[in-house]
């Protein structure tokens, strides 16, 4: 149950994301910018903190020793997820991004099997039946905007959030594996930071060339992001999902509580961008995230209570 309460916390923060990435797609500025300047920005800062706690040199001793795996994994979890997510931006609104992205539910699901090592492990299908849920919402809020959306809006914006939602558990779940428990939180964020530094230059040095600089209001917009999203957020994420990385049924139910995303978003676009009141259709599907988001808590917290007794009967056998 805590790791489900912090994973909704990380998925507020998260929404900022979805927000100002639209907000600066509204203003004209460029995806690139807004992608490539969060984590630029997220590095000196992440420095900072772990330097403070006087744990950088652990952190690149371990990249020293895993360059490839760093470089490979951090690229994809964060690179290879949160460039095609802001590009998509270009093509909807944020609460319609956030929504596509909830693919990422069933994605943690579906990764179990080619993740595990040793012991075959199985796709979790109760999991999967309650994720349904809260896509069969997601499908359901989509469904009166994307009625109105050429077919090739709905294609550069769904592709590049399919490409976006398997990216970062692939590459959360393959990086706590190479750290096997022997950074924290912080550490493996600044970590995975770091090693992604390559494709953000590249990706950088492409903008300029196409777009020029980035504005002032962006520049400013992607430095909120930073901080909300990229530092606050994703360090409540991982460690929810470190509180139960032994466990794939309550893994899937932590990935599940991003969901909520969809929900902070439409209300931080109501607030902030004056975007329109959603169809009652809409509040239906909000309505069915929430359900599914309740149910992946329940059963989290079931199966925990389930576990607690079992071993407490073996122990009273002994």
């Amino acid at each position: 149950m805590k790791a489900i309460l912090i994973g909704i916390l990380a998925a507020l923060f998260f929404s900022v994301t979805f927000i100002l990435n639209r907000s600066m797609e509204l203003e004209g500025g460029s995806w690139i910018w807004s992608a490539s300047l969060r984590f630029m920005f997220m590095l000196p800062i992440l420095f900072l903190v772990v330097g403070w706690q006087h744990n950088v040199t652990p952190v690149m001793k371990h990249i020293k020793d895993n360059p490839v795996a760093w470089m490979v994994w951090s690229t994809i979890g964060f690179g290879m997820f949160y460039a095609p997510l802001t590009f998509a931006t270009i093509y909807g609104p944020g609460w319609l991004v956030a929504a596509t992205f909830q693919i990422t539910i069933i994605a943690g699901s579906l990764l179990v099997p080619f993740l595990s090592k040793g012991k075959k492990q199985r796709i979790p299908i109760q999991s999967i039946f309650i994720s349904l849920i809260i896509l069969s919402g997601v499908f359901i809020m989509q469904l009166e905007h994307a009625s109105s959306v050429p077919v090739i809006y709905v294609i550069l914006c769904v592709i590049p959030l399919i490409i976006s939602a398997f990216a970062y558990p692939l590459g959360n779940r393959k990086m706590m594996k190479v750290v096997n428990g022997e950074l924290n939180t912080f550490q493996r964020l600044l970590g995975m930071t770091i090693a992604s530094m390559p494709f953000w230059f590249i990706l950088s040095i492409y903008g300029l060339a196409a777009h020029g600089a980035p504005s002032t209001s962006q520049v400013w917009q992607t430095f909120i992001v930073a901080v909300f999203s990229g530092i606050i957020a994703t360090v409540l994420f991982f460690y929810a999902t470190e509180l139960v990385r032994h466990d794939n049924q309550k893994l899937a139910g932590v990935e599940a509580t991003q969901s909520g995303e969809v929900v902070f978003a439409l209300v931080g676009e109501l607030l902030f961008l004056s975007a329109g009141i959603p169809s009652i259709l809409s509040f239906v599907g909000m309505g069915l995230v929430i359900i599914g988001m309740i149910l992946h808590s329940v059963v989290s917290a079931l199966g925990n209570r389930k576990k607690m007794m079992i071993t407490r009967k073996v122990s009273g056998e002994k």
